[in-house]
């Protein structure tokens, strides 16, 4: 759900679509998304701009949206299944994914908008996996 706009929420489906939708609509989808080519697997709000969202996927990638456009703003390609994304609670612009091969990448919008700022592998791929941030 919504920070500020409680009756607003967001539902990946494992389509790989996203639908904006509102409580007090519960009949039709207020927006869809034709966010991903495969499931989505975690759609976040972002804690300080109400209007931006980030969403991850089976396809590889994070992509980080403005919920009045149709197309996202960033595309990051992580190489691997993506199983979350989060956003830092103390910073507008940082928020983390995890990949199902165990690796958790950071990203600050404010200092590099096309990399990771930081990439570490916490597990190895055949032991263990790695699901949420």
């Amino acid at each position: 759900f919504h920070k500020s706009t409680d009756y607003l929420f967001l539902v990946g489906t494992e389509e790989g679509k996203i639908h904006k939708c509102s409580k007090h609509y519960s009949s039709q989808f207020l927006d869809t998304y034709q966010a991903h080519h495969m499931a989505v697997y975690a759609v976040r709000w972002n804690n300080f701009h109400p209007r931006v969202f980030a969403s991850c996927s089976a396809d590889w990638t994070v992509k980080v949206w403005d919920h009045n456009y149709s197309e996202p703003m960033f595309t990051f390609d992580l190489g691997c299944s993506v199983g979350d994304v989060v956003w830092s609670p103390y910073s507008a612009t940082v928020f983390g994914a995890v990949t199902d091969d165990g690796n958790v990448f950071i990203f600050d919008l404010a200092q590099e908008k096309y990399e990771p700022i930081c990439q570490q592998s916490v597990v190895q791929k055949k032991k263990t996996k790695v699901t949420h941030l």
